[in-house]
């Protein structure tokens, strides 16, 4: 059964299960959010304009996307990319920052996207285009990247090169028409979790697009994140959504059979 985690959240984005805590993003409050288990909150760091994701280097550093770059630490210093705004993060077991962007706005006539490396000496360089609203992205094992293409209504993946390039593009999920997948996070067996806003729901696939498991919610479900000491708790940040705006905030979570696993 879901469960009511946490309220008064004006945009929720970004969960993310680390040093045993629940963190996430606030997009309309500028707020990086940490949680006890008693879903006290503390803001960790405020961040001007959107949107901005979060994830950790190898080392225990916070590293965020900002309108503005990659940046590092509570104090968000520049990290790379400066002066690029970048939508999702994921950080890969050597350090490598892997960001993404879409081409325009959910309201803007469709343009691909991009994605993006950012080197651990803050150099970088374009991955991928041809991508259509990157939105969550996973990688699966130490050299899957798993990308949710929203206004394609699929998963995509690559493998990652020792040397940080994206090869062998290919259709990981076809999730089907509305589907519109934003935030994803893997688990133990190799499947991914994906929400959904026009879904309001979260949805478990298999790699080929099988549908294992469905939870609903009474709102669009923005992202997902597993967590929790034994790794099977799903957490779930889902906002109303209505004429291109999100109010009305919330974090879900619900226990499942199968643990997390990959990153972030």
């Amino acid at each position: 059964m879901t469960e009511l985690f946490a309220t008064g959240i004006q945009m929720g984005e970004s969960p993310r299960w680390h040093d045993g805590r629940f963190w996430m993003c606030d997009w309309l409050a500028g707020e990086i959010l940490v949680f006890d288990d008693r879903a006290n909150r503390h803001v960790v760091a405020r961040v001007e304009g959107l949107p901005f994701s979060i994830d950790w280097l190898p080392d225990g550093r916070l590293v965020a996307t900002t309108p503005s770059g990659v940046v590092k630490g509570p104090d968000l210093s520049p990290y790379g990319a400066t002066g690029q705004a970048f939508n999702e993060i994921v950080v890969d077991a050597v350090g490598r920052v892997w960001v993404d962007m879409p081409g325009s706005m959910p309201w803007e006539e469709p343009k691909p996207g991009t994605v993006t490396v950012v080197l651990p000496d803050g150099s970088s360089r374009m991955a991928a285009g041809d991508v259509w609203f990157p939105n969550g992205m996973v990688i699966v094992g130490e050299d899957t990247l798993v990308l949710a293409e929203s206004h394609a209504n699929r998963l995509t993946a690559w493998t990652i090169t020792e040397s940080g390039e994206l090869v062998d593009r290919r259709v990981w999920a076809e999730l089907g028409p509305g589907s519109a997948p934003d935030g994803i996070c893997a688990d133990a067996e190799g499947s991914v979790w994906y929400a959904s806003v026009p879904g309001q729901s979260c949805t478990r696939v298999a790699e080929g697009g099988e549908v294992l498991e469905t939870i609903a919610a009474d709102r669009g479900c923005f992202a997902c994140m597993l967590g929790g000491n034994d790794g099977r708790r799903l957490y779930i940040v889902a906002n109303h959504w209505a004429g291109g705006e999100a109010s009305d905030g919330v974090v879900l979570t619900q226990r499942v059979a199968v643990p997390r696993a990959g990153r972030p």
